[in-house]
């Protein structure tokens, strides 16, 4: 036989008695299980293989199977018998033609035993992977059985493979002894393999295949390679880094927003306690009872601190924090309190009762209060004799006091109380002016404005001696500074009395301070309209400006201070305490003038006379009609 012949017979021999040993496993098989099993197994296996069932019953046809995208090694035989191995190519649309199948029926047919083949059969290896098979005469039926199927199973993992996975071709892989014989050149005696010719196996008589068994004697093939175009599954590494990134990114926004939450709650917090801290205070700066009428009285020891004083006046529920009012008393300047016995009530804030303080107690105690009078800033004892008339603990401008303009007046002018004050008062009264120095009332600017309580029993004296007492009590942080400025108690008195009435803010009668200070050292007049307005009898009432600037400035009076020098011989008002630290601490400047305007009161000061004159026509006289 030569060796196409054998070559041609070499297929269909062995393949005739692979199929005669699957017919005889199926019939075992299909008698052991029933018929819709079997079937079930059938139809498993044509899908998976999807090899048609029936083909051309001529057994002289070829059947053509198309196989795309496959890659097989490419090998020749030699002359001499030898296979020898070249290149490896690549079959797309290729043909292979092989003998043709008869087709295999659903039931089981017995099939005439025909001799084995000499010759390893071609056309079976070209289909199937490498094998490490056993000749079939020397293993059991068993691992026959076992090694068919394991070789089925492969071949259909491999078409499935190839037809699904590969849409590109492959690159060549290394070289395969069934691949080479698959590639073998058309032009020689063995059938050419193509996706026509490949030869459709029965899957009905396909017995069931076992994995475990496949790895016993079949070599796993190569895996496909997958084509480029192909998407590509992340690793398991980027999606671990991917969610750790997202982790982080979590992480990060649930910080962020827990910061956020932290600093709006601490900024709420500051904003609460602000709040609440600003109307603790304001609470605490109210009166305890607004609506309360009974007074009560307290006893300031004398050297109490303003905080101690504070804890007082909580004992006697007056103020509702002694912390507060310390506070409060040093931010307002409230550093001069005095001793004594004060009469006080719960409708009184904060700020009314250290006004109150200020004020000299008295040095009994004493009941509660029948009224109160009150003395304004400036008043001069005429004003003031008016004053003690009207009862001042309520607005209704009827009600009066026991006392009268004359009973005033009548103890003011009393040498005997005069006397008894001066021996009681001695730093205040060491320059009271005399008698028949010129002035019109020795007591003139001695009487402290302030508001001053009365009882049944208080006589008009010791409504006097009340207002004497005050203003010593003011005096007397000033007492030694007076003396080193070498200036009298009078003195400051006096010029306090003018700076009163001539400005009304600290800074002007500051500045009003230093243009007097300035002229007496010159020996300038002070040219004060206040003074000629007191001894005409009309300061504190009410004139035009025509009248001021037409003022009488040739009056015969030692208050005349338009032409003659110096002071006046007193104090023509009572000036507050703050006309006094003006005086006391007036600035250094050198200003020898000062006009005010008439409409908004601003004080303007000069140096010179060219400039007053410019500033007197600017700011008074163009507002006369």
């Amino acid at each position: 036989m030569t060796k196409e012949n054998e070559n041609n017979s070499h297929p269909s021999s062995f393949r005739d008695q692979i199929l005669r040993d699957l017919e005889e496993l199926k019939a075992k098989r299909a008698a052991e299980q029933p018929e819709d099993v079997a079937h079930v197994v059938k139809q498993q296996v044509v899908e998976e293989v999807g090899v048609a069932e029936t083909r051309p019953t001529d057994p002289e046809a070829r059947e053509v199977v198309k196989i795309d995208r496959l890659a097989f090694p490419k090998s020749y035989v030699t002359e001499d018998g030898q296979e020898t191995e070249e290149e490896t190519v690549h079959l797309e649309e290729e043909q292979i033609v092989l003998p043709a199948v008869e087709p295999i029926q659903e039931k089981p047919v017995s099939v005439e035993p025909v001799e084995e083949p000499a010759v390893a059969p071609a056309a079976i290896e070209e289909l199937l992977p490498p094998l490490e098979v056993e000749p079939v005469s020397q293993a059991p039926q068993q691992e026959l059985q076992n090694t068919v199927e394991r070789n089925l199973e492969e071949l259909r993992n491999l078409v499935a493979a190839s037809s699904a996975n590969l849409p590109e071709p492959l690159e060549a892989r290394p070289s395969d002894p069934v691949e080479a014989e698959l590639a073998q050149d058309t032009t020689g005696s063995s059938p050419v393999l193509t996706e026509d010719t490949l030869p459709e196996l029965p899957k009905e008589d396909f017995p069931a295949v076992r994995e475990d068994n496949l790895e016993e004697t079949i070599v796993a093939p190569k895996p496909p390679r997958v084509a480029t175009s192909q998407a590509v599954v992340p690793t398991s590494q980027p999606r671990r880094r991917t969610h750790s990134k997202h982790k982080r990114k979590k992480q990060d926004k649930t910080a962020k927003r827990i910061v956020s939450v932290v600093m709006s709650l601490v900024i709420v917090a500051l904003l609460a306690t602000g709040i609440f801290g600003y109307v603790w205070v304001k609470s605490n700066l109210e009166p305890v009872n607004a609506q309360a009428t009974e007074t009560i009285q307290v006893e300031i020891p004398e050297g109490s601190s303003t905080l101690e004083i504070g804890k007082i006046l909580v004992e006697h529920k007056l103020i509702k924090n002694a912390t507060v009012f310390n506070y409060y008393s040093k931010i307002k300047s409230y550093n001069n309190f005095h001793s004594g016995f004060y009469n006080l009530t719960q409708s009184m804030s904060v700020d009314d009762i250290a006004k109150a303080l200020q004020e000299s107690g008295t040095p009994t105690a004493q009941n509660e209060p029948a009224g109160k009078i009150l003395v304004v800033e400036g008043y001069t004892l005429n004003q003031i004799a008016q004053a003690v008339t009207l009862n001042a603990m309520t607005d209704d401008p009827n009600d009066t006091t026991p006392f009268t303009a004359e009973q005033f007046m009548a103890t003011v002018t009393n040498p005997d109380f005069i006397n008894r004050m001066v021996a009681a008062y001695p730093n205040l009264f060491a320059s009271l002016p005399a008698a028949d120095s010129g002035v019109l009332y020795q007591l003139e600017g001695y009487l402290f404005p302030a508001v001053y309580e009365y009882e049944e029993a208080t006589t008009m004296e010791d409504i006097v001696s009340q207002m004497i007492a005050a203003m010593d009590a003011r005096l007397q942080p000033y007492y030694e500074t007076i003396a080193a400025k070498n200036l009298t108690v009078n003195e400051v008195l006096t010029l306090a009395s003018l700076v009163e009435k001539e400005g009304s803010t600290d800074e002007d009668r500051r500045n009003i301070a230093s243009v007097f200070f300035n002229r007496l050292n010159a020996e300038m007049p002070l040219q004060s309209n206040i003074a000629i307005l007191y001894a005409q009898g009309k300061l504190g009432q009410e004139t035009t400006l025509e009248e001021d600037t037409n003022i009488d400035t040739s009056i015969e009076s030692p208050y005349n201070i338009y032409w003659r020098t110096g002071l006046m011989p007193g104090p023509v008002d009572s000036p507050s305490l703050s006309a006094i630290e003006a005086t006391i601490n007036a600035n250094q400047t050198e200003y020898y003038y000062f006009v005010a305007d008439v409409t908004t009161g601003t004080v303007y000061f000069a140096t010179t006379i060219e400039e007053h004159d410019q500033n007197v026509a600017t700011y008074v006289n163009a507002h006369l009609e």
